[in-house]
Parts: structure tokens; C-alpha cells; sequence
């Protein structure tokens, strides 16, 4: 049975409501927009990926009014994090099914949220799943924890866990569904987390480390760059003229309409690509090793002919093209300044010559004047602040407008 929540419970629980708001007040506008609903089938309180909050009156008048502020916050946090979209995305993913999945799932939320909801004004509610709990480190991230534990002897205890769709995506009987009454629109929804991710950016000494990532993240979303890097290469391979040759081996089919005239015909061929590596001073490790995996990449958008790939690692001179065998078994040498143009000389003096060049580097460099007579796609390492220790207003030109630029990387 379900329906809206009456008296007296709904004093207790807007009295809760109040005091979450006032404990967390960069949530408040998440609180509110929450629609309260009464449920005795729901095991104490779970939300819904309309906005519905669900609660048991049993659990509402057992608990103390600090104990279920604890929870609204916990709650609301799930929908603002999108758990069960990342859960449906996730088990999409790993080919994940079952209820068994979606409780995991459920555990590995709570542990996301609960590593630093409680204190300053919020109790920690009995028998909260937090990171320590299942033997895990705080500051995780959902489909962090999802790949370190699976369901044994740890989550026996947690086997009752129950927040909703709204936090592992799975419908449950109990909900309204899409077409109840007082669910948000889509529109809706992302309206309330703009407004909240504002209010944590515009005073971030107020929230914890989690949630400043969180509203970063919602105000400037990352941009799905592998989709995007792999996207224009294959645009690029694909462009009319690349990869393409003449061929008599195959007269071209105008050629019966010229008695005694072959014609060639066009032939498409794997287009060969040419990559070059920032190998600089002002790229970190941790950006070369992303490199090489971007090389593994490009090495699967072409269609998985490494011998078609070649690599060349540039500071500000090039160095020896490597034909792709492994990936992480290219050197890269380097460490100097940077000077691209050189890498694209020595690419483009290849014999054949390539049909794509892809560039990845920290953009810290003076292109080409002229266009390559190839395609060209630059992958950009991000950067957060400014690009020169010595001139701190130094901004590197971007890229040619031939060149198709994706910037790469996790980070905004």
C-alpha cells in the first residue's frame, strides 16, 4: 500500500527534513524537491529515480528525528549522484544480472556516500555501510568499490539493504513508476543538481572533497573522449581519398563502355595511420602511459592492423619510428621542449606515406603552417591550471583548424 504521508508522521519526518537542510545546506534544494510518499512495504526508507521518497511508518515512528535527517541526506544523495543510472550502465557493461547484482550495487553506493556524510550536525545511522566495513579506503567511487568486493562473510549484514531504484536502478514493486503521481521530469531532476552543484562551487569550504568532485563534474561534464578520439579517427581513415588506390587488377566497370580501353578501377585499403607522442618535458608519466593505451586504441579503430600504425615519440626533435608490435613495448624518448613540426616532417616523409596523423600531446608546441596533406587528429592532455611555471599567463595557441582536437583525460 502506498500513498501520501499523513499525520502524525509527516510532522516527524519535516522536522527531519529541517534538520538535514540545516546540517547540509548546499542539499537543501535536493530536500525539498523530494516528494514524501507513505509505503509499509518498503523496509524503512528508499527513493525512486523519480524523486519519490518512500517511507515506512513503522521505521518513521521508531526512529529518532536525528537518525532519519541522517537518512533524507543519504537518501537524496543517491539521486544527485545518479547511482542508478551508473548502476544500469555499469551492469550493462559487465553483463551484470539478477538482484543479487543490483544489492552489490546497492552496497557499493552506500559506501560512496557514507565515507563522509555523518558529523558536523548529521548522526551516523545504525548500521550504515561504510568503506571500512567491507575492508575497503575512503574516497571511492561507486564502480571503484564494485570491482573489490563481491557478496560473502562481510555483507551477510547487509542483506536487508533496500534504498530504492533510485540507488541500484531495479524497479520495485512498491514504486510508482514513471507514470505515478508527483515524480520529477528529466528535466526537472537535472534542473535540482545544477542548482545544487552551484551551491557547493559557490562555497566550497562547506562540503566535503566528494561532493566539491561531484558538483564539478555536474557543472562541467567530462567529455566521453575515447568515444570521441576513436570517432575521428574512423572519420578520418574514412575521408574520401584515404586509404584509396587505383588498381588494374580489377578493370573499373566504364571500361565496357570503351572497347579496348582497361580502366582502373578505385580500390579502398586500410588507411595507414602515423602517431606521434608529446614525449616533452611538461607531459607527466601518467600522460605517456595513457598514450600508449590511446596507441592500442587507434590500433582497433583501423581495424587491428598494427602493422599499419607507426608510432613516433617528439620533444623538439623526432625520433625513431616504431612499427606497432606491443604497445607498451615502444619506447619513449624525450624530455626536452617541444616542437611538433618536426614529428609531422618526419611523418610525412614516411614511404607511404600515412592517411591519418594523430597527435597526442599537452599542446605546449608551434604547429605546422601549412596542412598536412593527410588527415589530422590532436588528442590534448588537460590542463587545470596554468600551462608554464615561469609565466603563469602563458596559454598555448590551440590547435590549426585542419585538425580535429579532442581533449583526453578524466579530469575537467
Amino acid at each position: 500500500m502506498t500513498r501520501d504521508i499523513p499525520e502524525p508522521f509527516s510532522d516527524k519526518l519535516f522536522a527531519a527534513r529541517l534538520q538535514a537542510a540545516r546540517a547540509r545546506p548546499y542539499l537543501a534544494t535536493a530536500l525539498y524537491a523530494l516528494h514524501i510518499v507513505e509505503s509499509r512495504q518498503v523496509p524503512t526508507m528508499g527513493v525512486d529515480r523519480y524523486w519519490r521518497c518512500y517511507v515506512s511508518p513503522a521505521f518513521v515512528d521508531y526512529a529518532p528525528v536525528e537518525e532519519l535527517a541522517s537518512i533524507l541526506v543519504h537518501e537524496v544523495s543517491h539521486l544527485l549522484r545518479d547511482h542508478h543510472g551508473r548502476s544500469d550502465r555499469f551492469a550493462r557493461r559487465h553483463e551484470l544480472t539478477g538482484p543479487a547484482e543490483r544489492l552489490r550495487m546497492n552496497i557499493a553506493a552506500d559506501a560512496e556516500i557514507n565515507d563522509d556524510a555523518f558529523g558536523d550536525g548529521l548522526v551516523q545511522p545504525e548500521g550504515a555501510v561504510v568503506p571500512a566495513k567491507l575492508g575497503l579506503p575512503n574516497g571511492g567511487l561507486m564502480e571503484d568499490y564494485l570491482r573489490q568486493f563481491r557478496l560473502g562473510r562481510l555483507t551477510e549484514e547487509m542483506a536487508w539493504l533496500d534504498c530504492g531504484s533510485g540507488a541500484d536502478g531495479l524497479d520495485r514493486e512498491w514504486e510508482l513508476g514513471p507514470d505515478g503521481a508527483d515524480g520529477l521530469s528529466e528535466q526537472e531532476r537535472d534542473a535540482v543538481r545544477f542548482r545544487v552543484a552551484q551551491g557547493i562551487v559557490g562555497r566550497p569550504g562547506n562540503a566535503p572533497q566528494g561532493w566539491r568532485r561531484w558538483a564539478d563534474e555536474a557543472l562541467h561534464p567530462p567529455q566521453p573522449w575515447r568515444d570521441l578520439l576513436g570517432a575521428a579517427i574512423r572519420s578520418a581513415a574514412s575521408a574520401p581519398g584515404a586509404g584509396a588506390d587505383y588498381t588494374y587488377g580489377r578493370p573499373a566497370r566504364r571500361s565496357a563502355g570503351l572497347p579496348g580501353i582497361v580502366l582502373p578501377s578505385l580500390r579502398r585499403t586500410p588507411p595507414r595511420v602515423s602517431v606521434i607522442i608529446d614525449t616533452s618535458g611538461s607531459v607527466s608519466d601518467a600522460e605517456l602511459g595513457s598514450a600508449l593505451l590511446e596507441v592500442a586504441a587507434i590500433s582497433r579503430a583501423v581495424g587491428g592492423r598494427r602493422d599499419l600504425v607507426t608510432v613516433l615519440s617528439c620533444d623538439a626533435a623526432a625520433r625513431i619510428a616504431q612499427p606497432l608490435c606491443r604497445a607498451e613495448g615502444i619506447p619513449l624518448v624525450g624530455g626536452g621542449g617541444t616542437d611538433l613540426r618536426t614529428g609531422f616532417a618526419k611523418a610525412l616523409r614516411a614511404r607511404p606515406h600515412p592517411d591519418v596523423i594523430v597527435v597526442l600531446t599537452d599542446g605546449q608546441t608551434p604547429w605546422p603552417s601549412s596542412r598536412p596533406a593527410c588527415r589530422t587528429v590532436v588528442g590534448l592532455f588537460r590542463r587545470e591550471s596554468s600551462w608554464s611555471e615561469d609565466d603563469p599567463d602563458y596559454f598555448p595557441e590551440k590547435p590549426p583548424q585542419w585538425a580535429r582536437a579532442v581533449y583526453i583525460g578524466t579530469s575537467v
